[in-house]
């Protein structure tokens, strides 16, 4: 974070805002149900289309529904997040023409870090990207 780059405007480089976000986010993942709660909102929000997020119902017939699994499309990257039992497992899988042809389990650190990089990437090769990066470092 000490090498991030500034902006001509002075702004911060995406990708380094997004470091920041996700040790915030990393920080709170003790407590995984607001932890998978509040990123799946954040990227509902800013990757509408993007981000697909499934909940469930806490209890049969229950109202209340909670975060079970995101899954987040950049390019031919997938990123997998499913909760159950009380933990999270995170995957980074590829894919060609839409079929995923390897995916793995990654700690949660390293899926954030490579989750970072991609949207960083795609942020500087797409306005319409750098706005949703930036809404979802904003909200």
């Amino acid at each position: 974070m000490a090498d991030s780059l500034e902006l001509r405007d002075g702004a911060s480089e995406p990708g380094s805002d997004f470091e920041l976000f996700a040790a915030s986010l990393r920080a709170s993942s003790g407590d995984l149900k607001t932890f998978i709660e509040v990123f799946a909102d954040k990227l509902e929000r800013a990757l509408p289309g993007r981000a697909v997020v499934e909940r469930h119902g806490v209890r049969r017939f229950s109202r209340e529904k909670r975060v079970a699994r995101i899954e987040l499309s950049l390019g031919d990257s997938r990123y997998i997040a499913v909760a159950q039992s009380g933990a999270l497992e995170t995957r980074c899988a590829k894919a060609v023409r839409g079929v995923v042809l390897k995916s793995e389990v990654v700690p949660l650190d390293a899926w954030l870090q490579a989750l970072g990089a991609d949207l960083a990437a795609e942020a500087e090769s797409s306005d319409h990207s750098r706005l949703a990066l930036e809404q979802l470092l904003d909200s």
